[in-house]
């Protein structure tokens, strides 16, 4: 196919839009349901090179939630412990430890399951009856896959009475060495970002402390290449083989990394006793649920509790804050990763609250030693990469 009309640009009133190949050739995806639209491709084709990258560079099956071009989270396909699937909605899923692209998504999906609420997907594998099972019961725009099972396509087809967004890939597919891109009628034209996130990158250790162990650099990985993909400047917390919070869009480092912090501080504390008991009423819907447990964790009831007896059979304990700060304060070994310098250390000392125990950034700041010092301070392991992940 040279060509897919598209329903509309970013907006209802930018029409006419489409997708093409400069050079008259056949698209590398087919559409196999539904009408993807301008965001819905953008959306599938940065998702599709991460789980590509990642997948590349681990050698693990893995999956990513996206929204407005950023990814909510990416994750390997690994077994999730039974807390984990608790939090995240997949305890009652029988068979899903055999599908490790189920593992995978369950992750991706379970980690900000409020920014993932209306995603669009990409696994890195074609996708299987159990992925497709997880799939058919989240809120969701569209898949993008380099293939899907016969019974997976079928059940996928009828989401969304029968509108999903539903894309296949040419997993040969490679694009070309320049990228082009028209803006205010200007064209811009730069190399496409080629550059091979590997083991190799985290090989200059500037702490005193230069114990990396294989889990740290999976996760680091993990971390680096979601930041390749997502809408700078942009931070990102990885542990257990997953991004468990991403920071994207902000025009401050610091930000960058309270956003993500503040997720994956959330990510933990899905996982709570207090939260994983709380007494919802049978009847109340999973994006519900998601709302009232972020803001039962983030003390934000008025936002949605205007009554308890709307959500829960019983009025739950409040989660104190020391609660809070006693439980996190036990969370270890977390992972970050920045797309560019951090330029004090204050980073450092966010990151430290949410149990950051490994540093990956370009470095090349005026005030790296301080960056360094704080890292010393707390025991930290940081590396210096040499590489900016920039992407706009």
């Amino acid at each position: 196919m040279k060509e897919i009309q598209l329903k509309y640009g970013c907006n209802p009133n930018q029409k006419p839009s489409r997708i093409y190949m400069a050079d008259d050739s056949d698209l590398p995806v087919t559409v196999l349901n539904g009408r993807p639209g301008y965001i819905n491709f953008l959306d599938a084709l940065n998702s599709w090179q991460l789980v590509k990258e990642l997948k590349e560079a681990t050698g693990i099956v893995c999956a990513a939630s996206f929204k407005h071009v950023s990814p909510t989270s990416a994750a390997l396909g690994i077994r999730l412990p039974d807390r984990l699937k608790q939090s995240c909605f997949v305890d009652d899923i029988q068979g899903l430890d055999d599908s490790p692209l189920a593992c995978a998504y369950a992750r991706a999906r379970g980690t900000d399951r409020m920014s993932s609420y209306g995603d669009f997907i990409a696994l890195s594998d074609p996708c299987d009856l159990m992925t497709a099972k997880l799939i058919r019961r989240e809120v969701s725009d569209g898949i993008i896959a380099p293939a899907y099972d016969e019974d997976a396509l079928e059940l996928l087809k009828i989401k969304k009475n029968g509108n999903y967004n539903i894309i296949q890939i040419d997993p040969d597919y490679e694009c070309t060495p320049l990228e082009i891109k028209t803006v205010y009628g200007i064209s811009f034209e730069q190399g496409h970002n080629d550059l091979k996130i590997t083991d190799e990158l985290l090989n200059n250790i500037v702490t005193e402390n230069k114990d990396l162990p294989a889990e740290a650099k999976r996760d680091l990985i993990v971390a680096l290449i979601t930041l390749k993909y997502t809408q700078s400047n942009s931070v990102a917390y990885a542990f257990d083989g997953q991004a468990i919070g991403v920071g994207a869009g902000q025009q401050s480092r610091i930000h960058c990394t309270r956003l993500a912090g503040n997720k994956a501080d959330t990510w933990f504390l899905r996982m709570h006793e207090k939260v994983l008991n709380l007494p919802f009423r049978k009847d109340l819907g999973r994006a519900d649920r998601d709302n009232v447990i972020d803001a039962y964790i983030n003390k934000n009831e008025e936002d949605v509790c205007e009554s308890w007896e709307k959500y829960f059979t019983k009025k739950p304990d409040p989660l104190t804050e020391s609660e809070i700060r006693e439980y996190l304060d036990q969370i270890t070994g977390v992972s970050l990763g920045s797309d560019a310098f951090f330029p004090f250390g204050d980073n450092i000392e966010r990151a430290r609250r949410s149990g950051v125990s490994y540093v990956a950034q370009p470095g090349g700041s005026i005030r790296d030693d301080n960056v360094i010092d704080t890292c010393n301070r707390y025991d930290m392991v940081m590396c210096f990469t040499g590489i900016r992940l920039f992407h706009h």
